[in-house]
């Protein structure tokens, strides 16, 4: 692993956060000294695609909320984040809308009775489709990895799967669990 590698840990993205606090991300490169930042591209209801359908456990003709969120460090794109969740955990709520949910999707969430208690990261590689290369400012023939995290409640429901697309070249870690646990 190289020096500048950057070390992600999941749990902080599964908690809650607290009146006033920024959420995950942002905090998250504060920490190594940068500004992260996210914009919303879309928010509402959906098809899922066979991935994520497949992890979420839906039927072929149940649709799913997304968030689509381009990711930002010191304002430049790092991160396509697409979130799905099910109509019937998303439906009505403040996520199907295409605007800032205060506290964040994992806040709400918990507000709605469901909280992350088990991830599942499957973690893939591909060429950048057109949609990706434009939002990343990649160049055809590069690379991306694509990482969908499957979030379920502690009873085995499943709740969010998020299909984070980022630029191959760049090294990341993430980490289950906190460190020096």
């Amino acid at each position: 692993m190289s020096g500048d590698a950057w070390i992600s840990e999941t749990a902080p993205y599964l908690a809650p956060r607290k009146p006033g606090q920024s959420d995950a991300w942002t905090d998250e490169a504060a920490r190594r000294g940068s500004r992260g930042g996210q914009r919303l591209l879309h928010a509402g209801e959906t098809e899922a695609p066979d991935a994520v359908r497949a992890a979420l456990g839906l039927s072929a003709s149940e649709r799913v909320i997304v968030r689509r969120r381009l990711i930002l460090l010191d304002g430049h794109p790092v991160e396509l984040a697409d979130s799905y969740y099910p109509v019937s955990v998303a439906g009505g709520t403040p996520l199907a809308e295409p605007r800032k949910v205060p506290g964040g999707a994992v806040t709400l969430l918990a507000d709605l009775g469901y909280t992350g208690a088990e991830v599942v990261e499957d973690v893939s590689a591909a060429l950048a489709t057109p949609d990706e290369r434009e939002h990343l400012g990649l160049a055809e023939g590069d690379a991306v990895l694509r990482l969908l995290r499957l979030t379920r409640t502690a009873d085995g429901t499943p709740m969010e799967a998020s299909l984070m697309t980022m630029p191959a070249g760049r090294h990341l870690t993430y980490r289950l669990g906190k460190q020096g646990a």
